[in-house]
């Protein structure tokens, strides 16, 4: 970064001001079946200026933020803080400090090479069990080296170097002259080899069932098991509601040492949140205002213990050493994945589309792919849709005592939840 753009804002006459210098180094490779099409490197710079105003007599503060974009002059850096300065004079909230150095211990700059982590992908597909049937249309992998260094006016400088990976996967399945294709896309830091065999290994056998599957039949109300990574979207909904951003704006009213949810007849579960979680894209050890991240329980056996979240809605409510989570893991499930997957409910394996509206609690999904467990017997399924709302399906869900990773969230590896809306294609 150049370090003229910190003097400029130490000149600027801003109240305070942050920025964060993110560098990537990263390699992408795109293949067709197990064929390298091309390949290429990747070297990027991006610089981040947040500037803060005073407004009035001190009680209100603005914010401006802006891309310096690279081999700008010292005259146009000094124009765009001054054009921050000017925006950020028409923003009028109420008072806040930014934090302040912390007692964190300076975190590893060990390297990391993208190289090596494109290798263990790339060695990973060659291992898929395809068949005739069932195979490999193309993948595209993208590694990279992060490093990002933050800096504010307070005297925050720190810098968290980590992996950051994706890997897009279109799998293709055909019987009797007809052939469809599922889309994958991971996101990671590094190659969990085993997680991703195992994902695509399934992805294939849903495509084979896809080809064999009937309209999903009209049930009106049913349990619906989730067990992919679309489960995440649930347990999302929890942790939007443990953020100081929810609770300020009264999105969430989850209260510290009151019931998140009354009337349970389900598990109570417990979140963390989590420094480092293995294969995470998010272990930076700091987070994006330069807070130190650190292992925290969030809720505990259904009663929330402590928030997450911006510096901005953490100090309007009071909060103390607040920061952003970057990691989670939620448990707390009292059955076996085996125990959840008995008597009648539907498993829907693959959505068109599945969303989980974190504030208003709102479930909706269109099934792709599904399977009816029915008194004792199995119809695999598509068509219909799933619906619901998490505030009221929350007092009977169930989790797995087994996990499963998604990225950044470590989640009961099996969900059931009951009494959900399941309307039909027939």
């Amino acid at each position: 970064m150049d370090e003229k753009i910190l003097e400029l804002l130490k000149e600027s006459g801003a109240a305070g001001w942050e920025v964060t210098d993110t560098v990537k180094e990263g390699w992408e490779f795109y293949f067709i079946r197990h064929e390298l099409d091309q390949n290429r490197i990747v070297d990027t710079e991006h610089v981040t200026v947040c500037v803060y105003e005073s407004i009035g007599d001190g009680k209100e503060v603005g914010s401006a933020r802006m891309e310096i974009p690279a081999g700008s002059e010292e005259s146009e850096v000094r124009d765009m803080i001054a054009q921050l300065r000017r925006e950020a004079s028409l923003v009028k909230n109420p008072y806040y400090e930014l934090h302040h150095p912390g007692s964190g211990v300076p975190e590893s700059q060990k390297a990391i090479d993208p190289a090596v982590i494109a290798e263990d992908f790339i060695r990973t597909m060659t291992e898929l069990p395809e068949t005739e049937s069932e195979d490999i249309n193309s993948y595209e992998i993208f590694t990279s080296s992060m490093k990002r260094r933050f800096i504010n006016s307070n005297g925050i400088d720190v810098t968290s170097v980590y992996p950051e990976s994706m890997i897009e996967v279109v799998v293709n399945a055909r019987k009797d002259g007809h052939e469809i294709e599922l889309y994958r896309n991971y996101t990671s830091g590094t190659c969990d080899a085993e997680m991703l065999k195992k994902d695509l290994a399934e992805t294939m056998q849903m495509g084979r069932d896809r080809l064999n599957a009937v309209s999903t039949p009209a049930l009106g109300s049913g349990d619906l098991v989730l067990a992919g990574p679309d489960a995440a979207k649930i347990y999302e909904y929890m942790t939007a509601h443990l953020s100081s951003d929810y609770i300020y704006r009264r999105f969430s009213d989850w209260a510290i040492g009151t019931e998140a949810v009354k009337e349970v007849k389900g598990d109570r579960f417990t979140v963390k949140s989590v420094a480092h979680l293995k294969n995470s894209s998010h272990n930076t050890g700091y987070d994006s205002e330069g807070a130190t991240v650190r292992d925290l329980v969030l809720m505990n056996n259904n009663v929330p213990e402590a928030y997450c979240g911006s510096q901005q809605c953490a100090y309007y409510l009071g909060l103390k050493d607040c920061f952003r989570a970057q990691n989670y893991e939620i448990c707390g499930g009292s059955r076996s994945a085996e125990e959840l997957r008995s008597g009648n409910y539907l498993e829907v394996a693959e959505f068109s589309d599945f969303q989980v509206n974190p504030m208003t609690g709102d479930l909706a999904g269109e099934i792709r792919l599904g399977y009816l467990h029915q008194d004792g017997k199995v119809k695999i399924v598509t068509g219909g849709s799933v619906s619901g709302n998490m505030h009221v399906l929350m007092k009977e869900m169930y989790g797995s005592k087994e996990q499963r990773q998604y990225d950044t969230m470590v989640i009961p590896a099996v969900t059931r939840l009951c009494h959900v809306q399941i309307a039909g294609a027939e």
